[in-house]
């Protein structure tokens, strides 16, 4: 088995614990590589090792850091690779177990003793050109200048579903519904269903809601405001500009996050987590 490790970067203890698992499963035998950044700021590694996330050919990727570390390993591997999200961020809605726990879920990893847990995405098409990431949370179409509103139609399967005046737009995956969409008062979509949720941001008109339809769907948004910037942002990790007359698709994505699980479990661990950030 071939392993690779990220780690988050602005934190000591997840760097340390990262060199501690590299270290593990190199006496254990096992190839193991780094990413660069990972690198870059605890520079203890082997540098035969070292490669760029985007290069990254192995069999499991050890996550050690938040969310944010796992969005920026979706963002960036070009293979849609098993990752064990070890926690060091603030909730971690995405990580497996905690650090405490590191150890003994790596020796479950190797012996087997786990299940994959397959999340869809949602791919972005720009004119009909796919030239940003996937999302795994979700995708956001919002005003670049704050306390302005931008005017929005969507369509759903070609249909008018909604025309917003707004301070934006996001749809979301069953995993980004504990995120941004929750907070804009869209509802928590159990990740075993295949739906996505379409969410209104702070809207003028009280009847604009949020709205699940099927992850089949092909959604597509329209900017009516004409003066103002307005921003793509997927995942809270890539921001674009973009144009009054660029056409937006959003469909689901063939690519697919892998997950490492250990418990088929799913109402325990999520409510805990929704309650502490609510």
């Amino acid at each position: 088995m071939k392993f690779g490790v990220v780690a988050r970067r602005d934190k000591e203890a997840a760097l340390k614990l990262a060199y501690r698992v590299y270290d593990f499963l190199k006496v254990s035998g096992f190839d193991v590589f780094v990413d660069e950044e990972t690198y870059q700021h605890f520079p203890h590694f082997s540098v035969e090792d070292v490669v760029k996330l985007e290069d990254m050919d192995v069999d499991f990727i050890i996550a050690i850091g938040g969310d944010g570390t796992i969005l920026r390993i979706e963002h960036r591997t070009k293979k849609d690779i098993p990752i064990l999200g070890i926690n060091m961020g603030t909730l971690g809605f995405l990580t497996e177990v905690e650090p405490n726990e590191a150890f003994f879920a790596i020796n479950k990893l190797i012996e087997g003793d786990y299940h994959i847990d397959e999340r869809i995405k949602l791919r972005t098409y720009l004119n009909g050109e796919n030239t940003v990431p996937d999302a795994l949370n979700e995708v956001a179409i919002l005003t670049g200048v704050p306390g302005k509103i931008v005017h929005l139609k969507y369509y759903v399967d070609e249909g008018l579903a909604d025309e917003v005046r707004s301070d934006g737009l996001i749809i979301s995956t069953p995993t980004g519904s504990t995120g941004y969409a929750m907070s804009a008062g869209g509802p928590f979509l159990d990740p075993r269903i295949d739906g996505v949720v379409i969410a209104p941001l702070a809207p003028i008109a009280l009847s604009s809601r949020p709205m699940v339809v099927p992850a089949t769907s092909k959604i597509d948004v329209r900017i009516l405001t004409l003066t103002r910037n307005v921003i793509l942002a997927i995942d809270g990790q890539f921001y674009t500009y973009l144009t009054p007359d660029i056409e937006i698709t959003i469909k689901k994505s063939p690519r697919k996050t892998k997950f490492i699980r250990f418990s088929e479990e799913i109402y325990p661990k999520y409510t805990l987590k929704i309650k502490k950030k609510f």
